[in-house]
């Protein structure tokens, strides 16, 4: 779910959803059981029986080209898109939130204030880490609209990890920022919610096989299986880095795809 629809009806009973449905992947953090999904006009279906788990919390990976299907499947996941068959089920009672590269901002809104305003009472410390931690402290008083999309980038995903999530997916999230604060956020991201779920998706091979765990290698609605998982490195700060391992996760991912 985005952000500014999950704070509206957060305090709202959920609705019956066909993402409870019975099957036997129940205890996996996220299983997605013969989806099968068509856009309007569209002659072939993008996902034709498509089946994915990941099986426990973590950071996690969705890979592949554009146009085969990582953010229709994340908002599949979300809840943001309900038109398809099949059943999708997300372990854990707190929401699935999903955020993306270039969401809207209010541009008028001085960042501080915003957060401000996004945060959940009890959660300042937090926050005020995370601003840090993202290297946004000198920006609190600018507004959205005079910020660069990568600080913008920033800022939104901080406001998320504010909320009250299991899982929360990543789609191109820290786009245009450098290198250096992205590995840095990852980091800081993988040891404040290690009980957490996250989807990341990026079109970063050496990025995906660094930092994350399993990696859904997605190879497109003509080929079967659709999808495969690959293991990543799931490297944390402060660890040595196997260079050799990680070379043979990025072979792997681009030979699955």
């Amino acid at each position: 779910m985005i952000l500014n629809r999950y704070i509206c009806v957060k305090q709202k009973d959920p609705k019956p959803s066909k993402l409870q449905g019975e099957f036997s992947f129940r205890e996996k953090m996220i299983a997605c059981h013969d989806i099968t999904f068509r856009y309007p006009g569209a002659e072939t279906p993008l996902f034709d029986g498509l089946d994915v788990v990941i099986d426990t919390p973590g950071f996690h990976a969705l890979f592949g080209p554009s146009g085969v299907g990582k953010t229709t499947l994340a908002k599949i996941i979300s809840g943001d898109i309900d038109t398809f068959s099949g059943q999708v089920n997300a372990i854990g009672d707190m929401p699935c939130l999903y955020t993306y590269n270039r969401e809207r901002l209010p541009g008028w809104s001085p960042v501080g204030r915003h957060l401000e305003k996004t945060t959940p009472r009890g959660r300042q410390p937090l926050r005020d880490e995370l601003i840090d931690h993202f290297g946004l402290s000198e920006l609190m008083g600018m507004r959205f609209a005079q910020l660069s999309m990568g600080q913008c980038n920033r800022a939104n995903l901080l406001r998320y990890l504010l909320q009250d999530f299991r899982i929360l997916i990543m789609d191109e999230s820290l786009a245009n920022v450098d290198e250096p604060t992205r590995q840095a956020i990852l980091y800081k991201i993988k040891s404040i919610f290690p009980e957490a779920g996250f989807l990341y998706i990026s079109h970063n091979v050496v990025e995906v096989s660094r930092f994350c765990d399993q990696i859904v290698v997605f190879r497109g609605a003509h080929k079967s299986p659709q999808t495969l998982r690959v293991a990543g490195q799931d490297h944390h700060e402060n660890q040595p880095l196997d260079k050799r391992a990680l070379e043979r996760s990025m072979l792997e991912i681009m030979n699955a795809a």
